[in-house]
């Protein structure tokens, strides 16, 4: 097959394809217009997010038989149109779900241990003990909002620190085992002192959590996002830490990850975000280790090679 790479991917990609007779181009810089103009002559596509995978694009893509996503969203996609016209869509997850487990837990630990706020005090001299006293791990609830790749992994990283472990999904049933208790939505939200959403962006998703919801939760918990910061806005974000509903909150995504497009609202309340001690941040890259970055390459290999056979 002839396949087109449109974004930077881990130098391993080429050899795996080649290797299974593809003729595969390598083309990271190329703009969205010079993918509509040459996209008919492709069977394949490896995307990570430059460009929307929309209809307008798709429609011109008259041979393509599959995506590969190097990644886990799926949110730029469209997902409807590949169904109608039988184009597979192979994403790699797996390929990531470990460094993003491990980037939520190191996340988390950070928190509940004044990592970064004690580290800026010694720099500066300042030797703050009582300031700096931490939260273990052990007795505690954590919720997980998602059971799928990522949020299952990032259970199996909880193994030893004598946590209880609550899951919810709503599209999957009987998961649960000796690691991980299955429950609804209303016991996490009863039970959790922390919770970390492992979800993907949809409609359904996107500004689940407003302030009301945040409300309904039986007592204050720390929140991990690692997954798409749309599902909640930085305005509801400062509301609950206002009210002590959020204890403090860990993110790795934002409802807007471009500074220089901020609303001057979103400005604000990023600023108001960015004073505070028990919000940690970090720049989407809970799934972009050395590792993943080639693991993912597997995957997708992998599962191209699984499909298209001879």
């Amino acid at each position: 097959m002839k396949i087109l790479i449109i974004d930077e991917m881990h130098e391993s990609i080429m050899p795996m394809l080649q290797k299974e007779g593809h003729e595969v181009i390598y083309s990271p810089e190329i703009t969205r217009d010079e993918i509509l103009a040459s996209v008919d002559i492709y069977d394949g596509l490896i995307i990570r997010s430059k460009t929307p995978m929309d209809r307008a694009l798709l429609e011109r893509a008259t041979n393509l038989k599959f995506i590969g996503r190097a990644g886990a969203g799926l949110d730029k996609i469209d997902l409807e149109y590949m169904a109608e016209k039988n184009i597979k869509l192979f994403h790699a997850a797996k390929g990531n779900r470990d460094a993003v487990a491990e980037h939520a837990l190191g996340m988390l630990l950070s928190l509940f241990n004044n990592i970064g706020k004690s580290d800026r005090e010694v720099r500066k001299g300042i030797w703050d003990r009582e300031g700096n006293r931490g939260h273990e791990l052990a007795g505690k609830t954590v919720g997980i909002m998602g059971y799928g790749n990522m949020g299952k992994s990032f259970a199996r990283r909880l193994q030893g620190f004598r946590v209880n472990i609550l899951a919810y999904d709503k599209y999957k049933m009987d998961f649960g085992d000796d690691l991980v208790q299955e429950v609804m939505w209303e016991k996490v939200k009863a039970e959790a002192d922390v919770l970390s959403i492992h979800l993907p962006l949809t409609s359904e998703t996107r500004n689940f959590f407003t302030l009301q919801e945040l409300k309904s939760f039986a007592k204050p918990f720390w929140l991990i996002n690692t997954a798409r910061g749309e599902v909640i806005s930085f305005k509801t974000l400062n509301e609950a830490l206002d009210q002590g509903i959020l204890r403090g909150a860990l993110l790795d995504v934002l409802e807007n990850e471009k500074f220089q497009k901020f609303s001057p609202e979103q400005k604000a309340e990023f600023e108001k975000l960015a004073s505070r001690d028990n919000v940690l941040f970090s720049p989407h890259v809970a799934g972009w280790t050395y590792e993943s970055y080639e693991k993912i390459n597997k995957v997708l290999a992998k599962r191209i090679k699984k499909t298209f056979k001879q």
